[in-house]
C-alpha cells in the first residue's frame, strides 16, 4: 500500500496538501516494520492543485494520503485518482503513519483559518 505524506521543511505533517510540493511516500507492507520513506519533491507543474492530469505523475499509485489539512476541491481530486485523503493534528509523519497501520484514529486535525479560505475557493474548483 503506498500512502503519500506532504511535509514542510522541518519534515512535519503539512497542510494545503494540493500546494504542497514536499512528499514523503511510503511503500507499505502490513505486518512488517515502518518503511524508510522515499522523499519526493515536486515541480511547480507538479503540484497536485496546478496538475492537469495529462500524464504521470510522482504520486500515481498512492492510495492514501495523510495530511493536516487540504480542502474539497483537492479530497475529489485525490478520490478521482484512486486516493483516499485522511486529515490530523499529528505532526510527525512516522507517528501518523503507525497509527494508520495499527488500524487506529488519526488525532483530529488543528483548526486552520486558511482551509477555510481554500473551501471557497474549492467551490469554484475543476475537480
Amino acid at each position: 500500500m503506498k500512502i503519500a505524506i506532504p511535509v514542510t521543511g522541518e519534515r512535519h505533517v503539512a497542510g494545503h496538501a494540493g500546494q504542497a510540493r514536499n512528499w514523503l511516500l511510503y511503500d507499505c507492507v502490513p505486518g512488517t516494520p515502518l518503511p524508510a520513506p522515499n522523499a519526493i519533491t515536486l515541480a511547480r507543474e507538479q503540484v497536485l492543485h496546478h496538475f492537469e492530469d495529462d500524464g504521470p505523475h510522482p504520486l500515481d499509485g498512492v492510495e492514501v494520503v495523510i495530511a493536516a489539512s487540504a480542502g474539497d476541491g483537492f479530497v475529489r481530486h485525490m478520490a478521482k485518482r484512486g486516493a483516499e485523503v485522511l486529515l490530523t493534528g499529528e505532526q510527525q509523519p512516522d507517528d501518523a503513519l503507525a497509527r494508520i497501520l495499527a488500524g487506529e484514529a488519526l488525532p483530529d486535525p488543528r483548526f486552520d483559518i486558511t482551509t477555510t479560505l481554500c473551501k471557497i475557493r474549492d467551490l469554484f474548483s475543476r475537480h
